[in-house]
């Protein structure tokens, strides 16, 4: 095979792996071997950038209005998932939390939320409040790499709600749960994700439920009174405007 055919037949292999990324409606990513081609068909003498011979394709930057079965399916691979939310203030601080423990949960093609838990901030409820702007990020450390994002508007549904009734039975929930956070999807990105390190997942950590099982029932309450009523900037959070007290 001369040089000029090999290098007609490789780019041929890119456009259609190109092409199938594109016809799976940004399935994740389409995995293209090129090791018989290059084992049988390099010319001798060619320096090949095709490195290495399997190539991952990614469609970049793509967009869809809802969640499709390929998302949810690469969702529910993830062991962390990353939730982000500003205030409108233009001096309001931007939170990013990450969050794992399986609290995460896409309950349509159009809604997710996931289980909260106490901890030392509650920013998202308070932002949501606020504005309900919310972006959650997943991503993958795994040999196929690939980003998606999902952006909507957001709210905090608490214990003892309407609402709670409605959504709680999708999630596992503790004696430390303290909200549920739901959003309607209106954008869903995914990108290539080939700046995202390997990395291998150890397990989930425990010591949150350690820590509340010694706080017991009236130290949780407690440690809600002093963070988690109002955000950093002075924001009422959703446990802030209906807060009851311990029975």
């Amino acid at each position: 095979m001369d040089n000029g055919f090999y290098y007609l037949y490789a780019g041929i292999w890119r456009i259609l792996a190109r092409w199938s990324a594109i016809a799976t409606g940004g399935s994740a990513n389409e995995q293209v071997t090129f090791r018989k081609l290059l084992d049988k068909a390099q010319p001798t003498g060619v320096s090949l950038t095709l490195q290495p011979k399997i190539i991952t394709f990614s469609s970049m930057g793509k967009f869809h209005d809802s969640i499709k079965p390929a998302h949810k399916d690469f969702i529910e691979k993830q062991h962390i998932f990353f939730v982000s939310s500003a205030p409108l203030s233009a001096s309001g601080r931007v939170n990013l939390s990450p969050k794992g423990l399986d609290a995460f949960r896409v309950l349509s093609e159009s809604k997710v939320g996931y289980m909260d838990l106490i901890s030392s901030g509650n920013e998202t409820s308070a932002h949501t409040l606020e504005n309900g702007r919310i972006t959650f990020m997943f991503c993958s450390f795994d040999e196929t790499p690939l980003i998606l994002r999902l952006y909507g508007k957001g709210c905090a549904v608490l214990p003892n709600s309407d609402e709670w009734e409605q959504y709680a039975p999708h999630f596992r929930t503790y004696s430390s749960t303290r909200q549920l956070i739901v959003a309607d999807i209106d954008l869903v990105q995914t990108s290539c994700g080939f700046g995202v390190p390997l990395y291998d997942y150890a397990g989930e950590r425990d010591i949150h439920f350690r820590w509340a099982e010694k706080k017991g029932k009236q130290g949780l309450s407690d440690y809600i009174d002093e963070n988690n009523l109002i955000s950093l900037d002075g924001l009422p959070t959703d446990l802030g405007l209906n807060r009851q007290p311990v029975k």
